[in-house]
């Protein structure tokens, strides 16, 4: 009976961490599927949410008011998401430039190095610690520290407005268009350069919400959003680059297999139970759970 117990609190302890790394994923692919290029910068926006957040708390609204840190945190950053898309990625897509991949990724690694250096210079090399935002809490078997609560809940509940607002509403609809055939909206008359835009700032405020949510867990310092990326691009190789529904389901096999990796052999190596996963789908499914293998005419 204990075993099994013990069981079930670790499948909890996956489920919970794998909706979280969800969320970052999400983001990630969500980018790639409307504008077909990897936002390597995205643990930086990661960052920029747990600074706004802590700042934000600590200095105007007060830790009793984390809650309303959160959307203000994702607003923030999605507006300067739709700044920076408009101003560097934009030329991408207007006129005729050779070798788009690389410009993509040129531009996005000198925003990561940018932001993170901005960061040490402003605020130091040091960690900020915001309140926990809520109690302890028992969730079935598992006890569960409160901001680790907090940042399952509001994953999972940004999990599902984000796919609600994709699925069922005109935005949403367009969206959707724009992931399966950019040329064939742009022919229907819809602006694809500001579908760009909004994508790419939904993105990256999709990233600063992990970023907020997991501010107390984490810290708050220029280095946070190195391991929500790396858990981040694990997930859309796992679950297929461009499908939404594989980050999901992705990032809470990852969660499960990293949690009952530490009980088979050891909690010592969780991140390489990982990498093994990653490894094996490579091997069996190089194209993802849900991607789908490249149409050649």
């Amino acid at each position: 009976m204990d075993n099994l117990n013990l069981i079930a609190q670790y499948v909890l302890s996956g489920l919970v961490i794998g909706v979280i790394y969800a969320l970052m994923a999400v983001g990630i692919t969500f980018i790639y599927s409307i504008m077909k290029m990897i936002n390597w910068s995205m643990g930086e926006f990661f960052m920029i949410g747990s600074y706004l957040q802590f700042f934000l708390i600590m200095g105007l609204l007060g830790p009793g008011r984390w809650y309303l840190a959160i959307p203000l945190s994702m607003l923030a950053v999605g507006v300067l998401g739709v700044f920076l898309q408009r101003l560097l990625l934009r030329p991408m897509f207007v006129g005729t430039l050779e070798r788009r991949d690389e410009y993509a990724t040129i531009v996005t690694i000198s925003l990561s190095v940018f932001f993170r250096n901005l960061a040490v210079v402003v605020f130091g090399p040091y960690q900020f610690s915001p309140p926990d935002y809520f109690r302890p809490v028992q969730l079935g078997p598992l006890p569960l520290n409160g901001s680790r609560f907090v940042a399952f809940i509001g994953s999972a509940l940004l999990l599902a407005l984000f796919y609600l607002g994709v699925k069922r509403t005109w935005l949403g609809r367009a969206l959707q268009g724009a992931a399966q055939n950019r040329l064939g909206v742009q022919t229907a008359g819809i602006d694809l350069q500001r579908l760009d835009q909004i994508a790419f700032g939904i993105g990256v405020a999709l990233a600063a919400a992990t970023g907020a949510l997991l501010a107390p867990i984490l810290l708050v310092h220029p280095e946070n959003g190195a391991i929500a990326t790396v858990k981040g691009f694990e997930i859309i190789v796992i679950g297929g680059l461009g499908s939404i529904t594989g980050s999901i389901i992705a990032g809470l096999l990852l969660g499960l297999v990293e949690s009952l990796g530490t009980i088979v052999l050891s909690p010592a190596y969780r991140d390489v139970y990982g990498f093994a996963l990653l490894i094996a789908i490579l091997v069996l499914r190089p194209w993802g759970l849900f991607g789908e293998r490249e149409r050649v005419a």
